[in-house]
């Protein structure tokens, strides 16, 4: 499996997502620079947390007029699998590839702490390794995680079986817990958790592990 990790000025997580899948998962990745107009040869791109172009005017606003985002784009109607997280899930709904908005925290402050998630669904490539109700400790840093969506949009998403992931204890104030979603072609996953920060003993967790194991089984099949 090959990886694409996508790099904006401002990114900061770019590396540990780099890491994540080089080192801790094994597989092969590269950088995507924003001005890149193809994610080339690549099984999967992730799009990292940061501040993207200094999260000027709204987070990701800016990020999703990139070329490489026309990209990321194409790739994913095209069916190619798509994590966004933190950052990357917020360009993600400016972007258009999921519904909803993440806006300020309800306590109006950044918060950067592990919280526990609850794997509400294993039909995903994102959690395809998971266990239904499984529960992950990952960390957090944002102040804007909040996710909102009109209650039509909401309960599509839960009929549909599109919530992935939920806050054990909501720390955001985001609607109905949720803290991971896909679309509808179940490809593409926006998270506000970090699970690249979640993936090696010395980070004090490794459950961040199974999502990135879950994308590698999809695309090779023999891992599994």
């Amino acid at each position: 499996m090959k990886v694409g990790v996508v790099v904006f000025p401002g990114s900061n997580c770019d590396h540990d997502a780099w890491y994540a899948v080089t080192h801790n998962l094994g597989h092969e990745a590269e950088f995507l620079w924003h001005s890149d107009p193809s994610v080339g040869a690549v099984d999967a791109v992730i799009v990292p947390g940061g501040f993207s172009y200094g999260d000027y005017l709204r987070c990701g606003a800016i990020a999703k007029f990139s070329p490489i985002m026309s990209a990321v784009k194409k790739f994913a109607a095209d069916g190619g699998i798509v994590m966004g997280i933190c950052n990357g899930f917020q360009i993600l709904t400016e972007s258009g590839l999921l519904p909803g908005a993440l806006i300020r925290n309800r306590g109006l402050k950044f918060i950067c702490a592990p919280v526990d998630l609850r794997v509400e669904t294993t039909n995903s490539p994102f959690t395809a390794m998971a266990r239904k109700g499984q529960i992950l400790s990952t960390p957090i840093a944002h102040g804007e995680g909040c996710y909102i969506a009109g209650e039509r949009t909401l309960d599509e998403l839960e009929a549909e079986d599109r919530v992935l992931f939920r806050y054990v204890n909501n720390p955001n104030g985001s609607l109905r817990d949720i803290a991971g979603i896909c679309n509808a072609g179940r490809n593409v996953l926006g998270m506000m958790p970090h699970p690249e920060r979640a993936t090696d003993p010395l980070m004090g967790s490794t459950d961040g592990l199974v999502i990135l194991q879950s994308v590698a089984a999809t695309l090779t099949p023999a891992a599994k």
